[in-house]
């Protein structure tokens, strides 16, 4: 039989077989497997954290105040030693990062980040325009541009509704979008701009100057982010709905995710149980297509009114199926008094895609076909929501790759999150063939694919095979593919 009448009568088997199990038949995969000598491994999960796309621990590298809480760590200091820390997060008055009208002062935000997307981490923003510890966050040039603005105390809050104030957001969020929109070091932006600290309330001011804006006000603010952010993903914190008012829909809310806006909620553990927040609800929402983002309250200040629980902590995370959760306070103080915790957030936190056991055949033959099955879980308490396609690497030697194999068929974003210990197992057998040759006996496959023993390698990526998600393996070759064992390639 010539190469080319072979190689299509390997795809018509390849074809039947797919056909075969497309009707969730798997008798005669598991005919198949049973034929040859397999092994059979068994990942143990180490039970760390990992660093992955849209999730993590958010270090708030300025909350409001420019000194909290990255104030104290040295230039190199990314908190390396923080398990699971994802990204830095970087609070700032409107009036920081824009002093006059013509002139921006960028490296406020861009100088942090840079240390951090350096060592491979994503960076997050929120501008503010109201502010209880300054006399005013938005700039002087939009009051002296006839902007409304109240006094609250002593400090005062711009009218949100003004269409002065509305002309000179949209004009800087569109400034913003044009640096950040789409930047792959960006991991979300937070609709800011309304309410105190930029958390969408004003029960803070509001009584004091008796103005208060209606949710028409409020969808212009997403709007005008809408507007201008079309690739980086926007967040927006559940207290644009009130900040204590609890309940699973509302109108706002509902907006934003129309908008393919998700949530962020700004007040966990801000008051004792049955208090210690207020939307888990509302997260139900969301949290199916798109990564829910936690903040608790700062730290010291929670634990001064007797508010921290670190059960409470880990159960927000089941509740709202969170995948990322703050830093909201001196970092090192926060890993020293709650590591017990922290380590269990990290087993939970996001997704975490494991493959519960691999069987394969001990020898395989160049250019037939095998039979692979590997069953997947999602252990962690939300989708993968980037996905990724599961990849077979043989390699050499001298680590060299020798075949690659992916099962384009399956993607992890399918499988759905669980209780812990009850994630459900997705049997997938694949069939693969190595070492093709196609009508080419000298090609690139005939030099390397040589009768032997290679090492094996999984992981999960692209379609095309590169690594993208870490596992929660040991023995990676520092390109998140990890190591499960050898297997012999004869002619």
């Amino acid at each position: 039989m010539t190469n080319t009448a072979q190689y299509k009568n390997d795809l018509l088997i390849i074809s039947f077989l797919l056909f075969v199990l497309s009707f969730n038949s798997q008798v005669m995969a598991q005919d198949l497997l049973k034929t040859r000598e397999m092994h059979t491994v068994y990942p143990k999960d180490h039970g760390g954290a990992l660093i992955n796309p849209d999730m993590g621990w958010t270090m708030h590298f300025y909350s409001n105040v420019l000194a909290n809480y990255g104030s104290k760590l040295e230039a190199w200091d990314t908190l390396d030693d923080f398990p699971g820390v994802s990204t830095v997060y970087l609070r700032v008055p409107w009036v920081a990062v824009q002093p006059e009208e013509d002139r921006y002062t960028w490296e406020i935000l861009d100088t942090p980040a840079q240390r951090w997307t350096d060592k491979g981490k994503k960076v997050a923003i929120r501008i503010t325009a109201t502010e209880n510890w300054m006399t005013q966050a938005t700039p002087q040039y939009v009051f002296d541009a006839g902007a409304k603005k109240y006094r609250a105390y002593d400090y005062f809050e711009p009218d949100y509704s003004d269409p002065v104030f509305l002309e000179k957001v949209d004009e800087f969020v569109r400034v913003m979008a044009e640096r950040y929109d789409g930047n792959p070091n960006m991991a979300f932006v937070d609709i800011g701009h309304f309410g105190m600290w930029g958390e969408g309330h004003t029960v803070i001011t509001s009584p004091v100057h008796g103005k208060t804006w209606d949710i028409e006000t409020q969808k212009k603010i997403i709007d005008i982010y809408c507007k201008h952010f079309k690739k980086t993903r926007l967040c927006i914190s559940d207290d644009f709905v009130g900040d204590s008012e609890p309940g699973s829909r509302f109108a706002i809310s509902d907006y934003a995710f129309s908008r393919g806006v998700t949530m962020r909620d700004d007040s966990i553990l801000v008051q004792k149980a049955p208090k210690q927040w207020f939307h888990s609800e509302m997260a139900q929402l969301f949290w199916p297509t798109m990564p829910v983002i936690l903040e608790h309250e700062h730290y010291e200040g929670s634990k001064k009114r007797g508010s921290w629980n670190k059960d409470l902590l880990l159960q927000s995370i089941e509740d709202y199926h969170a995948s990322y959760m703050s830093i909201h306070t001196w970092p090192r103080l926060l890993l020293e008094e709650n590591r017990d915790v922290i380590d269990k957030i990290n087993r939970r936190m996001g997704y975490r895609i494991h493959a519960q056991s691999i069987a394969y055949p001990k020898k395989i033959k160049k250019n037939e076909l095998f039979l692979l099955q590997w069953n997947w879980q999602n252990k962690g308490v939300a989708p993968c929501y980037p996905g990724g396609y599961p990849c077979l690497t043989l390699k050499d030697d001298k680590g060299g790759i020798v075949s690659v194999m992916v099962e384009s068929d399956f993607n992890v974003k399918s499988m759905p999150p669980a209780e812990e210990g009850k994630a459900p197992v997705c049997k997938i057998t694949s069939g693969f063939i190595v070492a093709k040759q196609m009508d080419d006996p000298k090609g690139p496959f005939f030099r390397t694919c040589k009768p032997g023993v290679y090492d094996v390698y999984i992981s999960v990526g692209k379609l095309d095979g590169t690594p993208e998600l870490e596992l929660p393996y040991h023995n990676d070759d520092g390109k998140k593919r990890y190591k499960i064992g050898k297997i012999t390639l004869y002619e």
